[in-house]
């Protein structure tokens, strides 16, 4: 009792007296019934930032849906196009009109009219002061009279005109529509979840970043190709030169260098040495955006991929030795390499060498670092550890993310859940603790922000940070889950049957409804419509007919091929499910060209709806998360007020900040 008096008595310091605890209780109750915001899940990202700078703008097709409602046949086809366009281009668009336009303020009338109806409808769900917040201060009054008032009232229309016609003639009608675009795009999308795996492949995961830290509202679930990214900034050096490998495979220099300033010098000297006599054939790089290198420039990537794939194997070796516990030595494979005859011996066969020119592997210790390639290793440490942007990266990726989340009856993960071969948890070994489900996965969480605790012992740092790598690639990481990973095999021998990775026991159950309840509720979710939301493994639904959709809805993997390099596999460019108050959506997307393409053409990602799950009833605010907190706000607002009333608690005034 003493308990809740005190914490009433904090209470009424933000509400001192009836009058401001009713209101609060009022606007909440308001809150509550208003429909829920539209929440945006998408996976697997991959560098890709132009596709997902434009799903953003057009709120995966969201925007376009919007203009056809309110607009219909009142306006051309070709005009909805065009005006949509303006909408996720303001800035862009504006320059081509300007220059083709012959009655420009004719124009500008027209379009602030539209403008202004779209931004009407998107903020509609929202409170005014959860617009006004979202609104520029040089613009937020004039944007609040015209969004709500109607010009169909007819001692309104002339006001609103006078308005438009004002912003038109005092010159800033080109500013004022980029503003009503951006509040479109801002409103249109209330919370974003990245299911994982924004780095590698493409060419702009340091855009995509950018992007994100300045983003309203968004989480992250952290996925494998992500966590080598965090390992690299820790200083692990296995995890820099993994993420140095996958950006030489995919000539995805850009965000190395004029992301992160990562100085690439030594290693290119130090590979054109080494393999100068060395067609590195089998390290020659998959150009995936529309790059046309020369062959000198193609051939140095070759020599530094083929460098560094050699110097990660070796620093790999020395975690694996540090680690017996996580019995991977299957990837200590450089021993069994026969460099006369130029073959493979393991497990007492032999197996023919696509390449069997190891120039700094000393067979008497393989894994052995030479002095050159150790100076290379310590000097990239430094230019990680070093790079301002990439520490603001890697803040965004704990301050805003997890290795899972739930929110809304949804539960999200990048990977999997370890399971055992009957479909129950697995128990896992991390550093003496034997956890599994939700255990497991909060101890991972330790784990990896412990690898940045400075406060955390040394010696348990310098383990999280070997974990780091294990996460990667490790058989019971949550965000690999699988047998092995067939590294050395696939670049250097010429047999199919050792790059076989087995997929842990999760992805057999991923269809199993009773599994995905009981990991449900092993995570304390018990909405009836709760879901498992993945990326990770794409699904190729067009190659192969995979369905996304898993155990009778339950599961939904949105992983469709973001990444140009799985666009072949899936035949699609990638999936987001769209949350809104009618139900839940998932909108299959086909590949996007370009933003030029878009602005000059006004070509859009053509996007296919895929009903999952429409609800009979609107969701509302009161029926999420933030409702719970509200109902709660409220509940306790009640008891303050009746402590006022009997006298518990004085009233009195507020006092002036």
């Amino acid at each position: 009792m003493d308990q809740d008096l005190r914490y009433l008595k904090l209470l009424a310091r933000n509400f001192p007296n009836i009058a401001e605890a009713s209101t609060e209780i009022i606007n909440l109750e308001a809150i509550m019934n208003l429909p829920k915001g539209t929440e945006h899940f998408i996976s697997d990202l991959h560098g890709e930032y132009e596709a997902f700078l434009h799903v953003l703008k057009n709120a995966s097709g969201n925007i376009k849906r919007k203009v056809n409602e309110i607009f219909g046949t009142t306006l051309r086809e070709n005009e909805k196009k065009e005006l949509c366009t303006l909408i996720y281009y303001p800035q862009e668009k504006l320059e081509i009109i300007k220059s083709n336009e012959d009655y420009l303020n004719d124009w500008y009338m027209i379009t602030l009219h539209q403008l202004v109806r779209i931004s009407q409808s998107v903020s509609s769900k929202y409170t005014r002061s959860k617009v006004r917040k979202s609104l520029p201060e040089e613009f937020s009054y004039i944007i609040q009279e015209l969004m709500h008032e109607s010009s169909s009232e007819p001692n309104k229309q002339e006001y609103l005109n006078r308005i438009i016609l004002t912003i038109i003639e005092t010159g800033r009608a080109e500013d004022f529509i980029i503003t009503l675009c951006e509040l479109i795009q801002h409103l249109s999308i209330d919370q974003l979840h990245i299911v994982g795996d924004i780095f590698d492949r493409g060419p702009g995961a340091h855009i995509i970043m950018d992007t994100l830290r300045h983003y309203h509202h968004f989480d992250i679930q952290w996925g494998n190709h992500d966590i080598s990214w965090i390992g690299a900034a820790s200083g692990n050096q296995a995890c820099i030169a993994n993420v140095l490998r996958l950006t030489f495979r995919y000539a995805n220099m850009a965000t190395l260098e004029d992301g992160y300033g990562i100085n690439l010098l030594p290693l290119a000297t130090f590979a054109m040495e080494t393999y100068k006599d060395d067609p590195c054939e089998r390290f020659t790089p998959t150009f995936l955006n529309n790059q046309h290198p020369d062959e000198k420039s193609t051939r140095l990537l070759a020599q530094m991929h083929k460098a560094i794939t050699i110097i990660q194997l070796k620093l790999e070796a020395k975690i694996i030795d540090r680690h017996p516990e996580y019995g991977m030595n299957d990837r200590k494979l450089l021993e069994f390499i026969d460099k006369e005859k130029g073959v493979f011996r393991y497990n007492g066969e032999e197996y023919e060498m696509f390449d069997s020119n190891f120039p700094t592997v000393d067979p008497e210790h393989p894994y052995d670092l030479s002095p050159t390639e150790q100076d290379i290793m310590n000097k990239l440490c430094h230019s990680f550890k070093a790079s301002d942007k990439l520490k603001k990266h890697i803040n965004v990726l704990f301050t805003h993310g997890s290795i899972y989340h739930v929110c809304n009856g949804n539960l999200l993960f990048h990977a999997s859940i370890p399971l055992n071969e009957d479909g129950t948890l697995k128990e896992v070994n991390i550093h003496g603790k034997l956890v599994k489900g939700r255990s497991l996965m909060d101890e991972v969480e330790r784990q990896v922000r412990s690898a940045f605790n400075p406060n955390c012992p040394e010696e348990e740092r310098l383990w999280a940070k070997d974990y780091l790598w294990y996460l990667w690639c490790g058989k019971d990481s949550p965000l690999f889950d699988k047998s092995k990973m067939s590294t050395f095999e696939r670049y250097f021998v010429n047999e199919k049957s050792l790059y076989r990775e087995d997929k842990g026991y999760y992805y057999n159950y991923r269809d199993d409804e009773k599994v995905c309840d009981m990991i449900l509720d092993e995570f304390g979710i018990t909405d009836n419509h709760r879901h498992i939301i993945n990326g990770h493994v794409p699904v190729k639904a067009i190659t192969k007919g995979e369905n996304p959709m898993k155990a009778g809805g339950k599961l939904i993997v949105i992983d469709g091929g973001f990444a140009k390099a799985y666009h072949e596999q899936t035949g699609i460019a990638g999936y987001t499910l769209v949350y809104h108050s009618r139900g839940l959506q998932l909108v299959q997307h086909e590949p996007f060209t370009s933003a030029r393409d878009a602005i000059e053409r006004g070509t859009d990602i053509v996007s296919t709806i895929l009903l999952v799950e429409l609800s009979a009833h609107r969701v509302m605010v009161k029926d999420t998360d933030l409702g719970q907190e509200l109902k709660a706000q409220v509940e306790d607002l009640k008891k303050l007020l009746v402590a006022y009333r009997d006298g518990t608690i004085k009233e009195h005034e507020k006092k002036q900040a």
